[in-house]
């Protein structure tokens, strides 16, 4: 998912650089691709420098790199929705959004979450629960939403899910077909799906 424009590594201390780089290099290429001496290297740090703020080697560093996606797509969701109060008109801005950090990234940058855990779940507990952590907490702030928009809470907490995995599934979709089509259709549907709920 679309993250903020990276901070300036130049001026970020060691653990951010080390960090930033690592979350970039695995929504690229995944966790199984990204190996500490690339991320050390691209972050401009000494592997001793990774080890002495990572103990626990690469899967505590890719714990990091999720929680880092999650919070800048926290971020991302909260400044979309509270931009637009009507859930009907934000979740199509959030999917458009996401389609234009996509294409920005010459398709290249999808859900750093995601792309981090998948193929890790069962030996990276660490990093799978990061991982559920942010989802619960993307879910969290959708349902906020839709209950400040006027939703049941129950019907909030269900929305929620459908609206996570529905921007995930079509983000990974436009990725793939590099074309914004997957989440410009979703964010419509998505809109007409929150719309029934009134």
């Amino acid at each position: 998912m679309k993250t903020k424009a990276p901070h300036d590594l130049a001026t970020a201390g060691t653990r951010e650089r080390i960090v930033r780089t690592a979350s970039r290099l695995m929504q690229r290429q995944g966790y199984e691709g990204t190996g500490i001496k690339q991320i050390s290297r691209e972050a401009g740090a000494t592997l001793g420098s990774v080890y002495h703020f990572f103990p626990g080697g690469k899967q505590e560093l890719g714990a990091a790199a999720v929680r880092l996606g999650d919070e800048e797509f926290t971020e991302l969701l909260r400044e979309t929705l509270d931009a637009e109060p009507e859930p009907e008109k934000a979740l199509p801005a959030l999917a458009a959004s996401l389609a234009e950090g996509l294409r920005d990234s010459d398709w290249l940058d999808g859900c750093p979450v995601t792309s981090t855990v998948v193929g890790t779940a069962s030996g990276a507990p660490g990093i799978q629960q990061a991982a559920a952590e942010a989802f619960a907490r993307w879910r969290s702030v959708v349902a906020e939403s839709l209950v400040a928009a006027g939703f049941a809470a129950p019907d909030a907490a269900d929305l929620s899910h459908t609206v996570i995995a529905t921007l995930e599934g079509a983000e990974l979709a436009s990725q793939v077909a590099r074309s914004e089509a997957p989440l410009e259709a979703a964010g419509r549907h998505l809109a007409r799906l929150v719309a029934s709920y009134r």
